[in-house]
């Protein structure tokens, strides 16, 4: 009974060494100072698939396409996946190897050596299973496990990172080309409303009603919309092309592929509800500060696993097999073999290789601790720019709206004040010069404002909720 008792206090004794605390720092969040969080009346949540606010099919079947398709996201799920696989490795080394192993061996000892009765020539078969096991007394290999975990989730988020930054590119390259397809359309009915115009001109300076300056300065402005056109359609191709790259369309698709347009850009839904305050819970949510985080956990834990090379190293094996002269008899009893092997290794003397080796994790800690407090403020940046991108653009695209209602209405008035002889020709070709770029310019607004708004869901992580309780929840 004392011997059990004895025996299994041992034990107990052995397991509490294993789960002692590993030596080096513990991680602990670092504290950033934000503004306090402000609540938000009445806000509409938010789902993370924020382009489906927009109501555009086709942009929802792009971006579809490109969460499927896209190189770069491709690759970064691949990067998940090798460091999940690191990760998997790094796991395994806290337990035991089991190995199998079977053979033949034969030879023929010298007889000038061998002057017993043992035969010269020997042959014998074996089989058997050994194990092995690093005690890992001071956390070494728990220091590396967790720096290994933690690489893996900053994979994982950076992947949501780039997801992120696809949709949001997806959307504003999708935004830009409905922009230049509405300025080509504005643009091709300029110019043929400036080539009657020049008709009807050149029949006037015929008939001896105009003069000739009349006649060449609408011949100049036909001219003038004519050149347009082709540079609008040519940033239109380059925007086709690019966003056929990031839907990951292939040479022979991006030659021969023609892309789907869905809503003008003028029928886009705008959402209604987008935050004019920044709640800071909002942040924790964007993939690029999480990624930042995990990769200081995997620099703090590393710290451990380097001082963790001060500290006596213990090894065990063991192996149980059958050895014998014939496969016969290899697994009878009289041929079992076995052994039990244990080994401790201090460090004595390295030059102080250990000591450099903490004081690089050391700094490579810092490192990573200066990125992370460097990704939170470059979120707040981003979000507090976005915010007031998108309040400056609702503002310009309702001054533009009302310029050119004027700009039109100046048009038809110098157009009937020309017809009727109170004024002359130029006043009509400034109203038409001045209308049709107050149309172009309302287009680039609109599509100013389109950029905002994905600029703050784009900020914000790719979404927000109403109830910051719920976001809390959801992490």
């Amino acid at each position: 009974m004392f011997k059990r008792t004895w025996t299994l206090s041992i034990l107990s004794v052995f397991a509490a060494a294993l789960s002692a605390c590993a030596v080096g720092p513990d991680y602990h969040q670092p504290k950033v100072e934000v503004p306090d969080t402000q609540a938000q009346s009445k806000q509409t949540a938010v789902a993370s698939n924020w382009w489906r606010q927009f109501n555009d099919p086709v942009l929802n079947q792009l971006i579809d396409t490109g969460l499927q398709h896209n190189q770069d996201l491709i690759a970064a799920a691949a990067r998940v996946e090798a460091a999940a696989a690191q990760a998997g490795i790094a796991r395994s080394n806290l337990r035991p190897a089991l190995d199998a192993g079977v053979g033949a061996q034969k030879g023929r000892t010298s007889q000038q050596i061998n002057a017993s009765d043992t035969p010269l020539v020997s042959d014998t078969r074996y089989g058997n299973l050994s194990v092995s096991w690093e005690l890992d007394l001071w956390g070494k290999l728990r220091r590396s496990n967790e720096a290994a975990n933690a690489d893996f989730m900053a994979n994982r988020f950076n992947r949501d990172a780039v997801a992120l930054s696809l949709t949001a590119q997806l959307a504003q390259t999708y935004f830009q080309l409905r922009a230049f397809d509405a300025q080509l359309d504005i643009a091709r009915r300029t110019l043929q409303s400036r080539e009657e115009s020049l008709a009807l001109q050149t029949k006037r300076f015929k008939g001896g009603i105009i003069s000739e300056l009349d006649q060449r300065q609408a011949e100049a402005e036909a001219a003038s919309a004519r050149a347009v056109i082709p540079q609008i359609a040519r940033s239109l191709e380059q925007t086709e092309s690019a966003l056929g790259v990031l839907l990951g369309h292939s040479p022979k698709q991006l030659v021969e592929g023609k892309l789907l347009r869905g809503q003008d850009i003028n029928n886009l839904t705008l959402p209604l509800d987008i935050p004019a305050v920044l709640p800071s819970i909002l942040l924790e949510r964007r993939p690029d500060i999480a990624a930042s985080e995990q990769l200081l956990i995997a620099a703090n834990a590393r710290i451990g696993a380097a001082k963790a090379a001060y500290f006596p190293s213990i090894n065990l094996s063991g192996a149980f097999g059958s050895q014998s002269p014939s496969l016969d008899s290899l697994f009878t009893g009289p041929t079992r073999t076995w052994n039990f092997a244990s080994n401790l290794a201090a460090p004595i003397f390295n030059f102080g290789a250990t000591g450099y080796a903490v004081d690089a994790a050391s700094a490579n800690q810092k490192q990573a601790l200066a990125q992370y407090q460097k990704s939170v403020q470059n979120a707040f940046k981003d979000a507090l720019d976005a915010f007031n991108a998108n309040s400056t653009a609702r503002q310009i695209q309702a001054a533009q709206t009302t310029q050119l209602a004027a700009l039109n209405k100046t048009l038809h008035l110098s157009s009937l004040r020309y017809d009727n002889g109170y004024s002359n020709y130029l006043d009509v070709l400034d109203a038409q010069r001045n209308s049709f770029q107050a149309e172009l310019n309302l287009i680039s607004a609109q599509l100013d404002r389109l950029n905002s708004t994905i600029s703050v869901y784009k900020a914000l992580g790719g979404g927000w909720e109403s109830d910051t309780e719920e976001v809390a929840e959801a992490r």
